[in-house]
């Protein structure tokens, strides 16, 4: 059952439309997966593996039937994809992230469209993800590290403390603003239940302090897209609006837009900012996806080559000489054939590789920065889950391909041991050749060393 107050606003709101968006509440969500670019390619979908039809605003998202199931199958934990909701890819199609940019995504979790970002940014530049809920910041980091991102720093940081270290640093902020979720009524009932007129208000007063804290962090000439999946005017239109009164050295972008999704409305606000007709509504009752809004913003003045560094109050990360991590070499050096360039750092005795130019990780709370590569113990190196998955077999000197359809690989997912190969030591193991985690052969054993916290049975 649908809120009455709710409804009543949207027959205000719609008119003549709104008993095609109230028969949209009857029909089946569309659901959608994105593939990952860095590990999949073309041969991933001519396999035909699932039923894929194209999401026109991303090239890489293909909506899926629900006998597919494509959560359960190893493909999901290889990360070759994402399982995301059709209308939640728009927002990153807007920003237009170019490889070598300087990124924020200051609302991330659970990281759909942080890993949307890294794509597009194919390994180049920095990615700042963050996320205040801890436990949230928690699962955005396994996501990160499931689709094998190289560079980006996951942060569970207030957007207040975030702008104390980052002034007008990023080319491109992502704002995907905590809502009410009247979007997502189809496919979430709790969404539905915690619904209230009250609730409404807050989130766009909340909404104000995000979007604020953003604009300081924006370097001029940069784009920054503010996208929320609530049909709510105060939390869109009015959210947009209040900012550019607020904020005058800012204007949205009139964008191309794509069938099904419709403008802004300046009529449902009191106080609509020049060019909110801009700005994009996407509903599901014209198009195959979920509800959403989102406006393009550009900030005045010119900006400088994107990716080049500027002051960052706190500072770039600092390393470690190799010299100084020697287990690590022995490891690169026995088991690896290539591997990025990046800065060497410890926290603690884990190891990671921070891609240039990384802001230091000092006085912020910081869940993943950079890749992890491993564990120091003592005179030895143990390779991590998250490097596994950012390589390829070509990067290793062995690896074990198990058959996406084989009781190996639902073996291997369960944390069984496999038989063993003639190559000694770390294997990369994979799935129809994608990576998906590190076995350890000795004598006739493969040692599965798949993280006990990710293991599944079939």
């Amino acid at each position: 059952m649908l809120p009455e107050k709710f409804t009543e606003r949207m027959r205000n709101m719609l008119g003549a439309e709104y008993e095609a968006f109230m028969e949209s509440f009857s029909e089946e969500k569309y659901q959608a997966l994105r593939m990952n670019p860095q590990k999949a390619d073309s041969d991933f979908v001519n396999k035909k593996t699932f039923h894929l039809e194209q999401v026109n605003w991303e090239p890489n998202g293909y909506r899926y039937e629900a006998q597919d199931q494509p959560g359960k199958h190893p493909y999901h934990e290889a990360g070759l994809y994402y399982i995301q909701e059709p209308s939640a890819m728009a927002p990153v199609h807007y920003l237009d992230v170019q490889p070598g940019d300087k990124v924020l995504d200051l609302c991330a979790a659970p990281g759909g469209k942080s890993t949307q970002i890294a794509a597009a940014m194919s390994g180049e530049g920095i990615l700042v993800s963050n996320e205040i809920n801890a436990a949230r910041a928690k699962i955005l980091s396994l996501n990160v590290e499931r689709m094998g991102v190289r560079n980006a720093m996951v942060t569970n940081e207030t957007p207040e403390k975030l702008s104390g270290f980052f002034e007008a640093w990023f080319d491109r902020i992502l704002v995907d603003a905590p809502c009410s979720g009247e979007g997502m009524f189809r496919k979430n009932e709790e969404a539905c239940l915690e619904w209230s007129p009250e609730n409404v208000m807050m989130c766009a007063e909340r909404q104000k302090s995000i979007l604020d804290c953003a604009a300081g962090m924006l370097a001029p000439g940069g784009r920054m897209v503010y996208s929320t999946c609530t049909f709510a005017p105060e939390e869109d239109e009015g959210s947009i609006s209040s900012f550019l009164h607020r904020h005058t050295d800012f204007h949205i972008l009139k964008v191309d837009s794509f069938q099904g999704m419709s403008v802004g409305h300046p009529e449902w606000i009191s106080d609509p900012a020049p060019g909110i007709e801009n700005t994009l509504r996407l509903w599901p009752y014209l198009l195959k996806g979920e509800g959403h809004f989102l406006a393009v913003l550009e900030r005045d003045g010119e900006l400088r080559q994107r990716g080049s560094c500027s002051y960052c109050p706190n500072g770039l990360q600092k390393g470690i000489r190799e010299k100084d991590c020697k287990p690590w070499l022995s490891f690169r050096s026995t088991f690896l054939q290539n591997f990025p360039a990046g800065t060497l750092f410890l926290y603690g005795e884990q190891l990671y590789l921070a891609p240039a130019g990384m802001p230091s990780t000092d006085h912020l709370k910081v869940l993943r920065p950079g890749l992890h590569l491993g564990t120091l113990k003592k005179d030895r190196f143990e390779p991590s889950h998250a490097l596994a998955l950012t390589l390829k077999p070509e990067d290793v000197r062995y690896s074990m391909d198990l058959a996406s359809g084989s009781p190996e690989i639902k073996a291997f997912l369960n944390g069984q041991t496999l038989q063993g190969t003639e190559n000694a030591g770390w294997n990369l193991i994979t799935v129809d050749g994608y990576s998906i985690g590190w076995g350890k052969c000795a004598g006739k054993i493969m040692k599965n060393h798949y993280p006990k916290g990710l293991r599944i049975s079939f």
